[in-house]
């Protein structure tokens, strides 16, 4: 059953007061027994009463199997009409919710990350499924308050952005017009700063999986597989996990559980194994046939290497370069190491980019609303992001060109939420392809933030003067990079 769009009143001045999103939760929710086992014999069988027209909750930044397997087995003549909540749709004809997407099953995907899903994006645009963009920190606070009782909140991500305006396309029609946009945000000043009220995202089943859950429901993640997991299982009417292992209670110590069997409704054994979607590894160093750098590559690694300039030994920071600093990647990882040596490659410890990677000595994981506190509350020392185009009075577009394809803003929203407390680097070449300069009088493209960015970083030291619109000065000082 599709739900009705959402209530706005308004005031005698014309000011919205009160409004809610609309409510994606639909009334066909599987029955939860209480009292009997958690453990079913097997995932068809668990997602056999899951109903068309359902909010799917997918946790995760990997590629599941079991469960998305089983959905898809349904076929679209059982189960279609999904609205799908995750933080990206999986790779296609490989995994993931992809699966789902491409049998015609999702009329609906809540997301922050399109990726490489081209599939996907010719859905999008030829208006087969809706796409709700949302960025990364917003989507998993949005779903820890549905799980936390909290109606709603307000944030500074996306401020002065097409997510406060409500301007970005959620669904086309067949001929690429847009024929339904996102919801405008109702705004706060707290402290003389905009704030954004977002709406809990509830669920009716969360599909999860977890490493090792005992039969009272205890579950155990491996690194970054908790990302959204425990978020989207608490959010969820009936949350269904595959599990690796299932073990008898009390085989799982209390202070190792890091979701409680009280959000676990029913538990499947993980018949397929995890499937890594990016891999990356690096060399032994023993090759000595490397190979030579483009030019490209040369300009890349000369912006790297100024940009690890800004860091200090202890920084924490988000996709930084260098030094002894920590390295933060949203998708849960405080301390993220180089990429694994061939014979080291663990399919749950991956970065936001879905590769996989190595974690440093010292490194934690932990879920993405946690990730997204410490970026937002300016516990990270120093933010490097790229950039479309960055202006003069420091504002910085980086997801979306009008008129082009556009991938989702992922976390970019979130890392640029807390100038004030977080140092914001734009490490970017200084012209487009076209020759068109980066570095702008004032940004024509769509804002990520608005007056954020401290610092640019390019690989000119200022660019001749076709090369740079904005207006810009010599520095006395100016020095020779090392």
């Amino acid at each position: 059953m599709r739900a009705t769009a959402g209530i706005r009143l308004l005031n005698v001045n014309g000011i919205r007061s009160f409004s809610h999103s609309r409510n994606w939760r639909s009334a066909a929710v599987p029955a939860v027994e209480r009292g009997g086992s958690k453990v079913w014999e097997s995932a068809d069988e668990a997602v056999a009463d899951v109903q068309s027209g359902s909010v799917l909750l997918s946790s995760g930044f990997g590629l599941k199997a079991t469960l998305i397997a089983a959905l898809r087995k349904r076929g679209p003549e059982s189960l279609h009409s999904l609205t799908a909540v995750s933080n990206n749709a999986g790779a296609e004809g490989r995994g993931g919710l992809a699966l789902l997407t491409e049998a015609g099953q999702v009329d609906r995907m809540i997301m922050s990350f399109l990726g490489s899903n081209k599939k996907l994006e010719k859905q999008y645009l030829t208006g087969e499924i809706a796409v709700e963009l949302c960025p990364q920190g917003t989507l998993a606070e949005r779903i820890r308050a549905a799980g936390s009782g909290i109606p709603a909140f307000f944030t500074p991500t996306g401020g002065h952005t097409l997510v406060q305006e409500g301007a970005i396309p959620a669904r086309f029609d067949a001929e690429g017009n847009v024929v339904e946009y996102g919801k405008p945000r109702e705004t706060r000043i707290f402290n003389g700063r905009p704030y954004l009220m977002e709406t809990a995202l509830h669920g009716d089943v969360a599909i999860l999986r977890a490493w090792k859950v005992d039969k009272a429901g205890n579950c155990v993640f491996r690194y970054t597989t908790k990302s959204f997991a425990p978020l989207m299982a608490k959010a969820a009417k009936l949350a269904i996990v595959e599990a690796e292992n299932i073990v008898e209670v009390g085989e799982i110590d209390p202070n190792d559980v890091d979701l409680p069997g009280i959000f676990v409704d029913r538990i499947v054994p993980a018949t397929e194994p995890s499937i890594v979607e990016v891999l990356k590894t690096r060399s032994t160093g023993e090759d000595k046939g490397a190979k030579t750098k483009g030019d490209a590559q040369i300009r890349r690694d000369r912006i790297a290497r100024r940009a690890a300039k800004e860091l200090k030994d202890g920084y924490y920071v988000n996709l930084g370069v260098g030094q002894q600093v920590w390295i933060q990647s949203e998708n849960g990882i405080l301390g993220m190491g180089d990429y694994p040596l061939p014979d080291a490659v663990d399919p749950d410890i991956v970065n936001a980019g879905k590769e996989t990677t190595t974690l440093v000595p010292g490194a934690a994981t932990f879920d993405s609303s946690e990730s997204f506190s410490m970026i937002r509350g300016g516990h990270v020392d120093v933010s490097i992001l790229g950039a479309l185009q960055v202006s003069a009075a420091g504002d910085l577009a980086n997801y979306m060109i009008p008129g082009k394809v556009f991938k989702g803003m992922g976390g970019a929203m979130d890392l640029v939420s807390n100038p004030d407390n977080t140092k914001i680097v734009v490490a970017t070449e200084h012209v487009a392809k076209d020759g068109t300069s980066k570095v702008v009088q004032a940004c024509s493209l769509p804002l990520t933030g608005a007056r954020v960015v401290s610092t640019i970083i390019t690989d000119l030291v200022s660019g001749r003067g076709e090369q740079t619109d904005a207006t810009f000065a010599v520095a006395e000082n100016l020095k020779v990079m090392e």
